[in-house]
């Protein structure tokens, strides 16, 4: 193991932080908001929607958290529709963080040209800790039941989930006693409704789910995600996981890591574009 220090959020949040193009609502209340990310040039461009974590609660984090992994990627010719939504603590949980998470989805579909993204290509959704199972939840939502509110009439595809260090089974999160996100919140975003919220349990999708974990993350370590790959060879599917050593939960979305480097090509190779250096903004 590395001697190396992993990084601490004061390493990544006390950067200059990068500023987003624009920014939309989707709804009344302050946190029903997208920031968009769009690069220099003609597009349209590639895109992927973005998802961060905290927790699933508003006071530990926010969408600009994810401000820095978005502007890399904006330089290298990726558009980001950067989501915001209200946490348990903001009048979220179930159903009303998936209310927001699905709305602005859907609405990457149907505004996104405005911005000069494409919208109908590979459809990428990447998010971090508790935004990784938001991420599943949202390439899985297609298959819920066509009357389900979470559903919705004309829910968007997702060809490709990404789950950075994320926490995607809702009921071992509800019954933990020692992690750091605590069981109330898990819990609030299920209850007790894991077939409709809890990847592990929700109707298989066709998206590919793709994993990244650092093996001294102490938020969510290699165990969460290889608990979820046994979960789903269970019933049939594969999911991919890859573990970057030496590095820690912060580390999955800065920039310079080795685990964002990965992270980073594998959304060029989807999008079927060349890890060229990034453009000068």
């Amino acid at each position: 193991m590395s001697d190396k220090p992993i990084m601490t959020w004061p390493d990544l949040l006390t950067r200059a932080k990068p500023v987003a193009d624009a920014t939309l609502s989707y709804g009344k209340d302050a946190l029903q908001v997208v920031d968009v990310w769009v690069p220099k040039g003609t597009g349209p461009h590639p895109a992927v929607i973005m998802i961060h974590g905290g927790c699933w609660q508003t006071a530990i984090a926010e969408r600009d958290i994810m401000n820095w992994i978005a502007d890399d990627l904006r330089s290298h010719g990726v558009g980001v529709w950067n989501i915001e939504y209200r946490g348990v603590d903001r009048g979220g949980g179930m159903p009303g963080t998936y209310e927001d998470v699905g709305r602005a989805a859907d609405l990457f579909a149907a505004e996104g040209a405005t911005y000069g993204l494409k919208t109908d290509g590979v459809r990428i959704a990447i998010g971090h800790s508790a935004g990784g199972h938001l991420a599943l939840w949202l390439a899985r939502r297609p298959g819920l039941a066509a009357d389900d509110a979470l559903r919705g009439p004309s829910p968007i595809r997702i060809d490709v989930a990404i789950s950075q260090g994320g926490l995607p089974d809702l009921r071992a999160g509800a019954a933990s006693t020692d992690h750091a996100c605590g069981a109330e919140a898990p819990a609030a975003m299920a209850k007790g409704d894991y077939a409709r919220t809890s990847p592990p349990e929700m109707p298989l999708g066709a998206a590919r789910e793709m994993q990244f974990n650092n093996d001294r993350d102490r938020i969510t370590p290699p165990a969460t995600g290889a608990a979820y790959i046994t979960a789903m060879a269970k019933r049939g599917r594969a999911v991919t996981m890859d573990v970057t050593p030496g590095e820690g939960h912060v580390e999955l979305i800065a920039p310079d890591s080795a685990s964002w480097g990965k992270q980073r090509t594998a959304i060029l190779t989807a999008l079927g574009l060349s890890a060229a250096a990034p453009t000068p903004r």
